[in-house]
């Protein structure tokens, strides 16, 4: 009788590739000598961190840009107001006094988009300050949002509105969307950690950030993204593609450092064509 791990006459097999679960121990492992958290520690607290001015784009869009704990990345909040008044906050930050006084006059902070389910570090500490605030996710984030804050609705239950809306973006299975607004003849596109922008920075941690994630670098989606968010390259291509159709198109505004401002249709097709 032969042993029931080898066969007469048969070549051993070639070592297999390692599993993906090996290569997310490795890159914890990485990321984590490099002092790079993966996920911000969420609060009810009002924790201010250093942040830029808010930074008007158009007659119904801002942007502010600051730093997370611990980590070389900035996050960026956008603000739209809808054609009804109400503001949305996409990636909610905590603001010092003076900035959270200029966003209440703009309008009443009606919606917060909770991006996907790591994007949660201040959203219970919206909630708090606004207590009559509209919690919105992905459909696919919504258990993990939850377990920090109350969900109101999804992106499927988005109501409609000319100037911002919002969608799923495809191949993610609904772990993550995008904000479209549009101001006159022209639009922008607010997208979360599916597209990064951020620069090479110096240092192990630029080195883990440049070749072990691919985070840095200019336009592109990360390891972390393609391994954690993205679940049919060809479908969230084919997206992509389409999103970069959008008359008008002005910019796209990620959610981690700068916005793509030159040639934004050209950069989403560029992305597409890296997947």
């Amino acid at each position: 009788m032969l042993g029931a791990g080898r066969r007469i006459g048969v070549a051993p097999q070639a070592p297999r590739t390692p599993a993906r679960p090996s290569s997310l121990r490795s890159l914890s492992r990485v990321t984590t000598q490099a002092n790079i958290p993966t996920v911000a520690t969420p609060s009810t607290q009002w924790n201010v961190l250093p942040h830029d001015p808010l930074e008007q784009l158009e007659d119904n869009l801002w942007r502010v840009e600051g730093a997370l704990p611990n980590m070389p990345l900035r996050r960026v909040m956008t603000i739209a107001r809808r054609r009804d008044g109400a503001l949305v906050i996409h990636n909610g930050i905590a603001l010092e006094e003076a900035s959270m006084a200029r966003i209440e006059a703009l309008g009443q902070p009606t919606y917060l988009v909770v991006p996907n389910g790591y994007h949660r570090i201040d959203a219970a500490a919206y909630k708090l300050r606004y207590p009559q605030i509209r919690v919105v996710c992905p459909a696919g984030a919504r258990r993990k949002v939850a377990t920090v804050v109350e969900v109101d609705l999804d992106y499927h239950a988005w109501p409609d509105d000319l100037d911002v809306t919002l969608r799923h973006a495809k191949g993610v299975g609904e772990a993550e969307g995008v904000m479209l607004v549009h101001h006159g003849d022209g639009a922008s596109l607010v997208v979360n950690d599916l597209i990064f922008n951020m620069p090479h920075v110096p240092g192990f941690t630029g080195w883990v950030l440049r070749h072990v994630t691919k985070s840095s670098g200019g336009p592109r989606v990360s390891r972390v993204s393609r391994w954690f968010l993205v679940k049919d390259r060809q479908a969230f291509a084919e997206d992509l593609r389409a999103l970069a159709e959008t008359p008008g198109l002005r910019r796209v505004i990620v959610s981690h450092h700068a916005c793509i401002d030159d040639a934004p249709a050209g950069v989403l097709r560029g992305v597409a064509a890296s997947l």
